[in-house]
């Protein structure tokens, strides 16, 4: 399971590094098994890693936390393109105009690439108001998805059928609602490409709460 999330200025820091870790913990335990006896230096099944649209070192998230990048997001035809790209939301409601997912929507170059993807038949997963960036793509219309409570009536009239759920998985499209509704987001998607064994010990390491508040696709 090859998993990129694609950071900008001004994303929130949770929308990512909750995903992040919970897929990190899950790629380290499919390695050695679930029951953590298997072979030492066994490879990881998949990668995790943070991502741009073009080549810089860091990221400046919402709070002012720095986020090194692991590299460029990959054509979605690319060889080392992922099975799921994931985008975090933030400061879409404040408009800020210089860094928040609402100036990557006027700027147009991340609507495009999810767009790009989409089209290409590769999962895309929003958390929080990145569901919002999804919608500028068109990626939601006439879809189930759901976004922070602020942006919910923005999303509904975009096109997007809201539902109320922490996460809303209509197939190739899954979307969270606020911040930490992104670790559910991953933990679902975790027991759903492992196992659910080790999305539990992947929550129980975090101290999470798994919580049953996925819409399942219809």
């Amino acid at each position: 399971m090859n998993v990129d999330i694609l950071l900008y200025d001004g994303f929130d820091e949770l929308d990512a590094i909750g995903p992040f870790e919970v897929f990190d913990y899950a790629l380290g335990y499919a390695a050695a098994g679930e029951t953590g006896d298997g072979a030492a230096g066994a490879a990881r099944p998949g990668r995790v890693r943070y991502v741009t649209l073009e080549e810089r070192e860091t990221v400046t998230a919402s709070h002012g936390t720095r986020v090194g990048v692991d590299g460029v997001l990959p054509d979605p035809d690319a060889d080392d393109a992922p099975d799921l790209l994931v985008v975090p939301g933030g400061g879409w409601t404040a408009r800020d105009e210089a860094a928040s997912a609402w100036a990557e929507a006027q700027r147009g170059d991340v609507p495009r690439v999810l767009g790009e993807y989409h089209t290409a038949g590769i999962r895309t997963a929003a958390v929080c108001t990145g569901a919002m960036l999804l919608a500028e793509a068109g990626v939601t219309d006439g879809r189930r998805a759901v976004t922070h409570a602020s942006a919910v009536d923005e999303l509904r009239e975009s096109g997007a059928t809201v539902v109320d759920a922490r996460v809303v998985d209509d197939g190739d499209v899954l979307t969270a609602g606020g911040v930490t509704s992104g670790i559910d987001l991953a933990l679902y998607l975790v027991e759903r490409e492992f196992s659910e064994a080790i999305a539990d010990r992947v929550a129980t390491v975090i101290e999470y709460e798994r919580r049953d508040a996925v819409a399942d696709a219809e």
